[in-house]
């Protein structure tokens, strides 16, 4: 029997516009905004949402170009099924420090930076604070971050649910050439830190050509944050960002079998944006080593884009079920 708030996620987009601006605006009054410095000086991030009344909290770790303003109905769901939220901005994008002068550029000077950041955040404000379970969750670029930690300290937490993970990335052309191009790229200062090819500044892309959800009234709403505050405006990656992506993808692989927390991956069906490949072969090195992904395979949800908390409803409400109920067998 699914409780009235899970019933509610199969219903929510008929009358998106009066849950946004009535129950979802009056909980995200609720947060609570901080920072850490973290790698290199730069200021990083993080809101939360906390009761007295929970018992276990959960992480997030947001993809490229995302803040935790686009994630107010994400963590509204969680908080509601009895967790509190945290949520942090990696560093270049969101309310975090940014690397460029351009700040539209997607930049990390070291893949690892992000990973640095990330453990930080974990030392101060998750590990220690009185929770009986930790878990986290993590969308794309956030998801290889979050396997990374993971791969360092799998204790740290006690779950972890991955979306569409960032393991490998979908590129215009064959990787032979793309990888010659990046090595190019990287030996020229210039070039290293410009816009990849085929990118540039933000835009706002029509829904009618987007790649990341069904959903219009989601989009929408997404757009309508870059466009209300421009700050969070990230534009296409740099050379040097593509190509450090792609060597965390490897690392990733090199290093799924030191991962021994309980993992899910969820992965989109119609993903136009991770190589899902990588994703058989992650939970084949996790299999391999002895500690099998959840179903022993990517959890494929058939019909989503690449942004599957923020699909339409009835694929939306399948993936987070699952993560829920994932969760709460390691209460």
């Amino acid at each position: 029997m699914l409780s009235k708030h899970k019933q509610s996620w199969l219903i929510r987009e008929r009358h998106f516009a009066a849950f946004s601006t009535g129950p979802l605006l009056n909980f995200w009054h609720r947060r609570e905004e901080g920072e850490f410095i973290g790698a290199q000086d730069l200021p990083i991030r993080f809101v939360r949402l906390r009761s007295p009344r929970h018992r276990h909290v959960v992480v997030i770790s947001t993809g490229r170009i995302e803040s935790y303003v686009k994630y107010p109905e994400v963590a509204y769901d969680l908080f509601h099924c009895g967790y509190d939220v945290m949520i942090i901005d990696h560093r270049g994008q969101g309310r975090s420090g940014r690397l460029l002068s351009d700040v539209h550029r997607g930049h990390v000077l070291r893949f690892a930076d992000y990973v640095s950041d990330f453990t930080e955040f974990w030392r101060r404000y998750v590990a220690d604070r009185g929770y009986r379970r930790c878990f986290a969750l993590a969308h794309s670029m956030g998801g290889a971050i979050l396997a990374l930690f993971l791969a360092a300290q799998p204790d740290a937490c006690d779950a972890a649910a991955l979306c569409a993970p960032m393991f490998g990335i979908r590129l215009p052309m064959p990787h032979w050439l793309a990888w010659r191009i990046l090595e190019w790229a990287e030996r020229r200062p210039d070039m290293r830190d410009y816009y990849a090819v085929g990118t540039g500044q933000w835009r706002p892309t029509p829904f009618m050509l987007n790649v990341l959800t069904h959903s219009p009234q989601r989009y929408r709403r997404s757009l309508r944050f870059y466009a209300d505050e421009p700050g969070l405006r990230i534009g296409g990656p740099t050379y040097h960002w593509v190509r450090e992506g792609i060597l965390a993808g490897n690392d990733i692989l090199a290093k799924a079998a030191a991962i021994t927390t309980p993992l899910m991956l969820l992965q989109a069906g119609e993903e136009k944006i991770v190589d899902n490949r990588r994703h058989e072969a992650f939970c084949q090195a996790m299999a391999a080593a002895g500690h099998p992904c959840e179903a022993n395979n990517p959890v494929r949800i058939e019909g989503a884009r690449h942004e599957i908390l923020f699909e339409t409803d009835i694929l939306r409400a399948q993936a987070l079920n699952g993560i829920i109920d994932f969760f709460e067998r390691h209460h």
